[in-house]
């Protein structure tokens, strides 16, 4: 009997142009595609997720700030009014790199003249992938709105629970990781104690509530400056946050957390520690560092591949200091624009285009809490409530569309004049949360 053979998913490729697929809805795969408007291409944008996220904000839905829908937008809505850009929904299992296809995880595959890997990073917990269950990441949407209902079903248990040792493991928070999504967290998950919902509990009070954010290192923040670090760490303290440094965490359990030979009992742990590239470099096989980024050449291309570029998460490239370009989204956008940019100018009969990528970096930005923030435009640091508007301004000015804009901004105003969080739902399962 002879083997079944792959099937070729539908698609709507215009006769005789360059066939472009993206694999990755980011911030990356979604600036490559706008910037080849106009282009003689037919792209076809693939994600496992019908969804672009803003992950800036993510760890706002989760911490009851944001609903989903203030950060996340149909991908197809995104280019409804783009005939040559065809977006399937579909999960990406491996590539064909001698056949030109992507090969999907239903059996079709995708053909392609040229391939954008633009497919982000995941979690990594050091070898110890055990711990995921008892200290989830946020990555996803999926992710937060697993720990806002976390969060908010440990306040609801506590409020019920009458013996002290577990009504203080369930009010004791505890994030592992202090790079700005650990800080960001630990600052608003302390004010959502402190000031959000004091007055809605009876039995309890939560402004007792412990927030401890275990760093490995030296210092929080410890991509900015030491200054806008250590006043991160100040501003931190003085919410309520307990900064431990220097203490690696060796174990997570569904009763705690172990560091530094400490046991501390708590039913809500967060992972903001380390992430992990996706498999791309597995269905390449190609050379990747130690966590799973694609060694790309200077443009770009995979090695021994020039029609296969790979971007964003996904990829290891250095900067103009030597140093790896950082994993974040103005990265992704300026690598998605210059790929584009790239394959523009090969259809113009150009091969060799241009200089290698040189990524501009346009300053760090980290929210500590409502009111407090820290800048590093290099030359320039900022710290403080300005720094705080300048932050708001600059993750308002990048949300899609002028109805999202507008509901963040005042969702924001609302938190900073009445200290009130309006999407405190407990969805999916909460019964089952922080037993």
């Amino acid at each position: 009997m002879p083997m079944e053979q792959p099937r070729p998913s539908p698609s709507t490729a215009i006769s005789g142009r360059c066939r472009v697929v993206i694999v990755g809805g980011g911030f990356g795969g979604l600036e490559a595609a706008h910037h080849l408007a106009g282009a003689p291409v037919s792209i076809t944008l693939v994600d496992r997720r019908n969804h672009h996220l803003f992950q800036p904000l993510l760890y706002q839905v989760a911490t009851a700030s944001l609903a989903t829908s203030e950060i996340a937008w149909p991908i197809r809505h995104l280019f409804r009014a783009r005939p040559d850009v065809t977006t399937l929904f579909a999960t990406v299992t491996g590539i064909d790199t001698t056949a030109h296809r992507v090969l999907l995880e239903d059996g079709d595959v995708l053909p392609y003249d040229t391939l954008i890997l633009a497919t982000g990073a995941r979690h990594a917990y050091f070898g110890h992938d055990e711990w995921e269950p008892f200290a989830p990441g946020l990555k996803t949407l999926e992710d937060a709105t697993t720990l806002r209902r976390r969060i908010l079903v440990a306040f609801e248990r506590a409020e019920r629970e009458t013996d002290p040792q577990r009504r203080a493991a369930l009010l004791t928070f505890v994030i592992i990781g202090g790079g700005p999504t650990g800080v960001e967290l630990a600052g608003t998950i302390a004010e959502l104690a402190r000031d959000t919902l004091p007055a809605d509990f009876r039995n309890i009070d939560t402004q007792q509530a412990r927030v401890v954010l275990i760093e490995a290192g030296s210092r929080v923040l410890a991509g900015f400056a030491d200054d806008l670090s250590a006043y991160a760490q100040r501003s931190l303290e003085s919410l309520g946050v307990e900064v431990m440094l220097g203490h690696p965490v060796t174990a997570c359990t569904a009763d705690g957390v172990l560091y530094g030979g400490t046991r501390l009992d708590a039913k809500t742990l967060i992972w903001a520690a380390g992430v992990r590239a996706s498999p791309a470099a597995e269905w390449l096989n190609a050379s990747a560092d130690r966590a799973g980024r694609v060694a790309v050449n200077p443009d770009l291309t995979v090695p021994g591949h020039p029609e296969i570029f790979a971007i964003g998460d996904t990829v290891t490239v250095a900067g103009p200091d030597g140093h790896p370009v950082p994993g974040i989204a103005p990265a992704a956008k300026q690598q998605g624009r210059y790929v584009a940019d790239i394959i523009k100018a090969r259809l113009r009969g150009i091969d060799n285009v241009s200089a290698p990528f040189r990524y501009v970096h346009a300053g760090s930005l980290a929210q500590i809490g409502k009111r407090l923030a820290v800048i590093d435009f290099g030359r320039i640091k900022l710290r403080g409530t300005l720094a705080w508007w300048i932050w708001g301004i600059a993750h308002i000015y990048f949300l899609i569309g002028l109805r999202n804009r507008l509901s963040v901004a005042l969702s924001w105003l609302w938190i900073h004049a009445r200290n009130q969080r309006s999407a405190r739902l407990i969805t999916q399962g909460s019964s089952k949360v922080a037993k």
